[in-house]
């Protein structure tokens, strides 16, 4: 689906025609450049690549240097490729925050908060105080018993344990656009979306 890449800047509330206080989250939503066109007969398939953000020329890797001198624009930090762009687009156009001028709703995709090492109750909801799980009796948010009998005499794969939580590619979809405001590059969309602010977020039409 056609898109962009934004940067997450925060939350805010606006007030809605019949007056009600409505959460949504302020995206700095482009303006990207078209860095590359590809096509089936070269690549095989047909996508546009953007870039956002502006990158200095000596953090940029020679390889990449060249790849953005193809298109003749100035390299840029963040790359994203996306499909079916209605209008014809070139190397070097510019994509602003107006593409999504007639859009009801948007999805976003961003890597969410990381959260650290976690145990089963902050993870996945185990009841821990009050319901504590697996009939345990003294120790109240630990996972309890994890495995079988002697058969099967293992730990099956995907079974719900502490771990590592966060940091994930997260897809939020389905999210109504509330306002476009193309003289300062925002969107405004409705709810939270992944990430800390400041965060890099692709959003598709």
């Amino acid at each position: 689906m056609p898109g962009l890449l934004g940067k997450k800047i925060g939350m805010t509330s606006v007030f809605s025609a019949d007056g009600k206080n409505v959460p949504c989250t302020v995206i700095e939503a482009g303006p990207c450049v078209v860095t590359q066109l590809k096509t089936v007969e070269k690549d095989g398939y047909e996508a546009v690549q953007v870039g956002f953000q502006d990158k200095k020329e000596k953090h940029t890797t020679k390889p990449l240097k060249g790849h953005f001198a193809k298109a003749n624009v100035t390299p840029k930090r963040h790359l994203a490729e996306f499909k079916e762009f209605e209008n014809e687009l070139n190397l070097g156009d510019t994509i602003s925050v107006e593409l999504f001028n007639d859009a009801t709703f948007v999805d976003v995709i961003a890597t969410s908060k990381g959260k650290g090492f976690q145990g089963v109750v902050k993870r996945h909801g185990f009841g821990g105080v009050g319901q504590s799980t697996h009939g345990q009796h003294n120790r109240l948010r630990k996972p309890g018993s994890i495995g079988a009998c002697s058969y099967p005499a293992k730990v099956f794969k995907g079974m719900r344990m502490g771990g590592q939580m966060g940091g994930d590619r997260v897809t939020v979809q389905n999210l109504r656009v509330l306002k476009v405001i193309p003289e300062h590059n925002l969107l405004l969309i409705k709810g939270s979306i992944p990430g800390c602010k400041g965060s890099i977020v692709i959003i598709e039409k």
